[in-house]
């Protein structure tokens, strides 16, 4: 388990004052300025090494994003955009970031604007967080009247402005080139990639998007050291994470872990256990709504890392953890799941437009046990005809849920058609 010492949000749940004199009591806004003056290669650097990956579900390097962006300015601005959308059913991290470190959050917009030579950030969040959105506009008031953002941010003669954009409550708005166009006053549909951000992002100029986890942590990064942020995880997931355990759990929760935790550990030591016992368990969706879903045989040893749930055909995704115990009808769930994603497609891409109102309809059907045995095939072959063939990954989100469900629990699908069958015919 981690230590007490080596939690970076220590004001997740809120116990003590979320505001400039709380957080630069617990650290924050500390040297700030010593490392601005380290410069940016110094910052990208040992943001690489200490091995942090995008905590919005991608899991790209961070560092590696942030040296995408040009050296030296061919004239147009630069700008880093702040993912606080937070759609992802089952998700809710940044939003308590947000609540109750939104200051960690400022400072990590301060110093990666810098690295990526930045004058201006826009933090986008989800249109329902109206309270959340109060708390970071206090917040950067705060920094402001201080003089920790603004002119001559710190005191680094850096410059640096931060905005807060409140979205319209658009599932698709998450998507990096999505939420571009929102702020741009446009509809919210992702772009076709190349161009990437980094060449032509806001206002086409180049622009990294980053989720607001990613950015919260690295002040606390660079002030401990990359190698001490490496040393929790195993290579290539290395560490702490932020991770919500919801549904069929005693104690439901968003708990700071360490990378590479077993699953099963993280449920008993922070959620209280499966309600009626870990053998109890049926299933967990391990990263969000949008990765499959894993038994409990997998469960039982899978590690919460980017490696070990893609070994398992899952993904960490945001690390939302939804727990379902034997009492859930694990086929009407996967079906919510998939009208979520055919009232949230975009319209863009026809596979996904076309593609996930067929899931549904299809869903419904094994809901009730009316579909036909064949139809199993027929709805994982249409799950694959929209998989890896649309601009952005919503159709992937609508496709894994349902093989997930087809891989595992097949037979449960098969035994419900039959029993239909039978009822229909007596």
């Amino acid at each position: 388990m981690l230590k007490d010492q080596d939690r970076i949000f220590t004001n997740i749940y809120g116990h003590h004052d979320a505001f400039l004199s709380g957080s630069k009591s617990r650290g924050d806004w500390d040297g700030t300025k010593e490392i601005l003056g380290k410069g940016r290669d110094w910052i990208v650097d040992n943001i690489k090494e200490s091995g942090l990956r995008g905590r919005g579900g991608a899991g790209f390097s961070t560092g590696l994003k942030w040296s995408f962006m040009p050296k030296k300015s061919d004239g147009r601005q630069h700008y880093l955009v702040v993912n606080a959308d937070e759609g992802e059913p089952g998700t809710c991290k940044d939003r308590e970031i947000m609540r109750h470190e939104p200051h960690k959050l400022i400072e990590g917009c301060l110093i990666a604007g810098f690295a990526i030579g930045a004058n201006t950030a826009y933090i986008y969040v989800r249109g329902e967080f109206y309270r959340e959105t109060e708390k970071l506009q206090r917040a950067l008031d705060e920094a402001y009247d201080s003089g920790l953002i603004g002119k001559n941010a710190c005191g680094s003669g850096f410059d640096f402005d931060c905005y807060v954009h409140r979205g319209m409550g658009a599932y698709i708005c998450g998507e990096e080139t999505a939420l571009i166009e929102s702020i741009e006053g446009k509809k919210g549909q992702p772009r076709l990639k190349p161009p990437f951000p980094a060449n032509s992002g806001l206002y086409g100029c180049p622009s990294t998007v980053n989720n607001v986890e990613s950015i919260a942590v690295t002040p606390t990064i660079l002030r401990r050291g990359a190698s001490w942020f490496s040393s929790f995880g195993r290579a290539n997931n290395t560490g702490t994470k932020l991770f919500n355990i919801s549904g069929h759990v005693m104690q439901p929760c968003t708990v700071e872990e360490e990378m590479s935790i077993p699953l099963k550990d993280l449920i008993e030591k922070h959620a209280g256990g499966v309600q009626g016992g870990w053998e109890n368990l049926l299933a967990i969706i391990p990263g969000g709504a949008s990765v499959p879903c894993l038994p409990k045989a997998i469960c039982d040893s899978v590690l919460m890392d980017f490696d070990s749930l893609r070994d398992h055909k899952s993904g960490l995704g945001t690390a939302a953890i939804m727990v379902m115990d034997k009492t859930t009808d694990i086929v009407a769930a996967i079906a919510r799941l998939s009208a979520f994603y055919k009232h949230e497609s975009c319209g863009q891409c026809t596979p996904c437009r076309e593609g996930t109102g067929w899931i549904s309809r299809m869903m419904i059907r094994m809901v009730s046990g009316s579909a036909a045995a064949d139809e199993i095939d027929l709805l994982e072959q249409v799950t694959h005809q929209i998989e890896g063939h649309t601009i952005c990954a919503l159709g992937d989100a609508a496709a894994w849920p349902v093989q997930g469900l087809i891989r595992h629990f097949r037979p449960e699908l098969e035994a419900r058609i039959k029993e239909a069958k039978k009822h229909a015919v007596s």
